[in-house]
């Protein structure tokens, strides 16, 4: 079926209803976290074996890493996180490398209710930063003379929920 229009100094009705809303009330918008910036705050990498270290006889080391999320208020709606890496490899006890990291953002929060701020800084903003995180981790231990240490992804949900579990009430 053809439509057809005519032309007149109005503006037709899904122009008239577009500007009504732009002039009418402004529906909330919903919850928002944007990145502002990310960066290297602090980075260290330690080789104190090296060249002995890194003889191909000597076998992979083992590895242990620990992960720390920290949060804090800067003002108004935004907030410094920050995901605080270390990862030590040994072979028979002695240290073979030592990577610690800590890579920052900050975010603004909007629409965000009071009572999950803490939620978001703690889980939804170390998720978004962990990639990041993660590749600079496997660089500096492959530029170190290693095998890039590829972390595994984090739960920053389930730290969260052991973390709260073992904090005690106010």
């Amino acid at each position: 079926m053809a439509e057809s229009r005519e032309k007149t100094g109005k503006s037709s009705g899904g122009e008239a209803a577009a500007g009504a809303a732009a002039s009418g009330p402004v529906a909330p918008q919903g919850p928002r976290v944007s990145v502002r910036t990310q960066y290297v705050k602090d980075l260290s990498f330690e080789n104190p074996g090296a060249p002995k270290s890194l003889a191909d006889g000597a076998g992979p080391p083992k590895i242990q890493v620990n992960v720390d999320v920290e949060a804090k208020p800067l003002g108004g709606n935004h907030y410094e996180v920050a995901l605080q890496i270390s990862a030590a490899g040994k072979q028979n006890d002695t240290a073979v490398f030592v990577v610690e990291l800590v890579y920052a953002g900050l975010f603004a929060l909007e629409n965000i209710p009071r009572d999950r701020v803490e939620t978001v800084c703690l889980v939804e903003c170390p998720r978004l930063l962990f990639p990041f995180a993660r590749r600079i981790v496997a660089d500096a231990t492959r530029e170190g003379g290693f095998p890039p240490l590829l972390l595994d992804p984090i739960d920053f949900g389930r730290l969260y929920r052991k973390h709260r579990s073992s904090v005690p009430e106010k």
